[in-house]
This record gives C-alpha cells, sequence and structure tokens, in this order.
C-alpha cells in the first residue's frame, strides 16, 4: 500500500499517518517526492482497505502495489537511487559508468598492492578481491579471510581506491563491515535470508550478485529483504545465469538489464567474467553491458593470471583492462555516460 499526501499536508498529519500505520502493526517508510510526500507500507501479509487511510487528515490516496517487492520497486520510489561513497567520492546509479576491477582473490600483500597499483593505472574506481570465497570444491582456494581483509585495507590506503570484497556468512559479514567500503552478497547467498536481513541493519552500500538460476522477480525480493531493514543502499549485479549451454561458464542475460532498470529503481551492475569464464569474452561483453546502459562493470584483473589461485582463465591482464577502459569512455561520447 502506498499513501500519497495532499501537497498542503502538514507535519502533523504525516506524522499521524505513520503513528496510524505503526499502531496497525506494520512498517511506515516515508518517501519524498518532487511534487508530494507519500508513505509506503510492508509488513502486511495481505492487501489492505485503501479506506482505512483515505480518511485521515492530509492523506490524498491510497495505492495498492500489486508487486511484492515494494521498497524495491518504482511503485514506492520513481527517481533511480544513487549511492554515494565516501572513499573516492564516487556515485554509483548516475550518469558515470563505474568500473571494479581486481583479482578475484586476494593471494598476498605483494600481489594486492601490485595489482591496485594498475587497475588504478589503468582507470578503474573501486578496487575488487576476495577474502572469503565460496568454491565449488571443499579442497578449493578458500581464501585468506581476516588478513585479506587487512591488506585490502592497505591496498585502500595506498590507492585511495574504495574495496568491495565478499561476506559468506554472519560471522564474516561483521569482518567484512569493518574493512570494506561495499559488501557484496555473492550468487550463492542470495536466498540467505539471515545474511540479508542483517545486511539491512548495516550502514554500508551492498552489491547483491543474482542467483545461478534465479529469476528476475527472485532477485528483487532479495533485495526487498535488505530493504526492509532500513538500508536503502543496495545495489543490484548480474553475473550470468545457468543454461543449457556448456561454451561459457555462465550466460549472461543482458536483458535483465533493461528490464530491471525499468521495474526498479535500484543501480544494475553487470559481471562479465564470472558470465563467461574466458578472458577473450569479457572486454565484448562488458561493451555490450555499456551499451545497454549497466550503471557498472565488475572484472576480475590479474597480472599473472597463470599463477592466479582462483579464475585466472577469466582475468583479464591490466594492459586488456586499460584497453577495454579506453574503448568504454569512447563508447560514453555517443551514448551519454561519464567514465
Amino acid at each position: 500500500m502506498l499513501i500519497v499526501m495532499n501537497v498542503a499536508h502538514t507535519k502533523e498529519q504525516l506524522s499521524g499517518v505513520v503513528r496510524h500505520i505503526r499502531k496497525m502493526g506494520f512498517k511506515a517508510h516515508v518517501l519524498p517526492g518532487v511534487s508530494s510526500t507519500a508513505v509506503g507500507i510492508t509488513g502486511n501479509p495481505r492487501p489492505l482497505d485503501p479506506s482505512l487511510f483515505e480518511v485521515l487528515p492530509g492523506v490524498k490516496q491510497a495505492v495498492t502495489v500489486s508487486k511484492p517487492y515494494k521498497l524495491a520497486g518504482r511503485d514506492f520510489k520513481r527517481a533511480d537511487t544513487v549511492i554515494h561513497l565516501k572513499q573516492g567520492g564516487l556515485a554509483i546509479g548516475s550518469d558515470t559508468l563505474v568500473i571494479i576491477a581486481g583479482p578475484c582473490a586476494v593471494e598476498s600483500e605483494e600481489q594486492t598492492l601490485r595489482i591496485a597499483r594498475k587497475v588504478k593505472k589503468a582507470g578503474a574506481h573501486i578496487l575488487r578481491g576476495g577474502a572469503f570465497k565460496p568454491r565449488t570444491s571443499p579442497y578449493a582456494f578458500q581464501g585468506l579471510g581476516l588478513p585479506a581483509l587487512k591488506i585490502l585495507a592497505a591496498a585502500r590506503k595506498e590507492t585511495g581506491l574504495p574495496v568491495i570484497t565478499e561476506a559468506l556468512d554472519l560471522e564474516s559479514l561483521e569482518a567484512v563491515y569493518k574493512y570494506s567500503d561495499i559488501i557484496q552478497i555473492g550468487a550463492r547467498n542470495m536466498t540467505n535470508s539471515s545474511l540479508l536481513r542483517e545486511a539491512g541493519r548495516l550502514d554500508k552500500p551492498v552489491l547483491l550478485k543474482r542467483g545461478m538460476a534465479a529469476t528476475i522477480d527472485e532477485w528483487l525480493m532479495s533485495a526487498e529483504y535488505i530493504l526492509a531493514e532500513g538500508n536503502s543502499q543496495v545495489m543490484l549485479c548480474e553475473r550470468g545465469i545457468r543454461t543449457f549451454t556448456d561454451y561459457t561458464r555462465n550466460t549472461l542475460d543482458l536483458n535483465a538489464v533493461p528490464v530491471v532498470q525499468k521495474l526498479s529503481h535500484l543501480p544494475v551492475l553487470v559481471d562479465p567474467s564470472h558470465a563467461t569464464g574466458l578472458r577473450d569474452k569479457v572486454a565484448p561483453l562488458s561493451r555490450a553491458a555499456a551499451a545497454v546502459r549497466a550503471h557498472g562493470l565488475m572484472i576480475e584483473v590479474h597480472d599473472r593470471p597463470d599463477e592466479a589461485l582462483c579464475d585466472g582463465p577469466q582475468s583479464l591482464l591490466p594492459a586488456q583492462l586499460k584497453e577495454l577502459i579506453a574503448q568504454l569512455r569512447a563508447m560514453g561520447k555517443v551514448l551519454g555516460y561519464k567514465l
């Protein structure tokens, strides 16, 4: 339910509507608009009668919202969400194409600092690096954990790049929150409601990757878990879905970018590295993602991919990243985005 206030409503009338909603046992979300203010209602298990709210002073109209992802959808918020990072002064969700780049995993301090310097020189805006690695095999490299987070913090201090890394569970979430600028929730955890809720109680941006077989509605409902706890700084990342083909690691669903941007106000990024699993496919799909106006790209980069402890075959070399960013910058002059 969306309660639309009269243009000339008073603060007392708005407060009365909020109190009325909370008294009914639901959550009230005040949504300032250009011409007026609205109040969104969440927590109701079934549709509400509009007349319960239209009789309240200051209320213009009560509108039933049919989509289950109320806070993530455009029914509650029409304007695009723009997420501002304190570190680096970046804005994600605006007309700037943001480049996130770095190794799949933090392997050592020397390796991470070396690559961080190179991706910054190539033009990247944010440094990525895995501290906790969810792997298909229990015998594969699982990440360095807390020492990796401290290494990422050292890389941020030296380069000035904000850092993003993945949290796997409630314990790692606390550590990631302490050391990173953006919390990543990976595809395997997209439906981990406990982790999503806890991330929603934090005050740092969250990048939510699409599950390997998730529909768009399921993806947006996962974002709703975070938003419903009060964290409005949510970004979505398309990273490929599992289909019947085995020529690439996954199938990059670029349809999802404009579809989600129509349904939701949240920024949408694309991870072509995990989508393809092949180095020579990353650049063309990065260009394609920019062409459909994704808000950012998340690209794995390693200067010694043959020695990488994970995902070396899909990692661009720093020189390839530099060339790609030059191409994306040229595209932006035509398509209207900045880089």
